[in-house]
């Protein structure tokens, strides 16, 4: 299979990724970190494939809006004080979900990702697009020269910011518990939740 390259700004394009996504193929598009690559609830085992991830690795999940978290797994009152400070944008927050355990889950502040993730079903399961414990790609350039071959198309944005990665909240139990502290502080988080306290 021969890795497809469509533009982002191409008419129809969104469209076409969402299609490509629901007929179960894997499609890499920007956000507002790096490169995402996706696929549909129920087909997380060809991301793993695609990267050579490895499956004791979970897959977060991007919604198109933070309204979703709501109906989305177990919200508690600091995953909403969170989720209303910095969403959309790199923080990721990980909730418990009846029949699933737990997810992690982030709106990204890319509106061509969010219109992709609202095409396909308001969630997507997406994870780095790069073969796992290379490099990130922050264009789609550095996507085709990893995964050619791997997935189904990519949806050229142009250069992603790159940088630092989202935080990662534990919002399952009564107290928040930093995971990972990336492009927002953990001071940042403590007193976002303070003030919804």
């Amino acid at each position: 299979m021969k890795t497809r390259l469509l533009r982002a700004d191409a008419p129809g394009a969104v469209t076409e990724a969402a299609k490509a996504l629901t007929r179960g193929e894997v499609v890499a598009f920007p956000t507002d970190t790096v490169y995402g690559v996706a696929a549909v609830r129920g087909r997380e085992e060809a991301l793993f494939i695609a990267k050579g991830r490895p499956e004791d690795r979970p897959i977060p999940v991007l919604l198109s809006d933070a309204s979703q978290l709501e109906t989305s797994g177990i919200v508690t009152p600091s995953a909403r004080a969170l989720a209303g400070r910095f969403w959309p944008g790199p923080l990721t927050i990980v909730v418990a979900v009846p029949g699933r355990g737990t997810v992690g889950f982030r709106v990204p502040a890319s509106d061509l990702a969010r219109r992709l993730i609202a095409a396909s079903g308001g969630e997507l399961p997406v994870t780095s697009a790069n073969l796992s414990g290379r490099p990130d790609a922050r264009t789609a350039e550095e996507v085709i020269a990893q995964l050619d071959g791997r997935i189904a198309l990519v949806l050229d944005g142009g250069r992603t910011p790159g940088g630092v990665p989202s935080t990662v909240v534990d919002c399952t139990g009564p107290e928040a518990r930093i995971l990972r502290e990336g492009a927002i502080s953990a001071r940042e988080i403590r007193a976002a939740i303070q003030s919804a306290a």
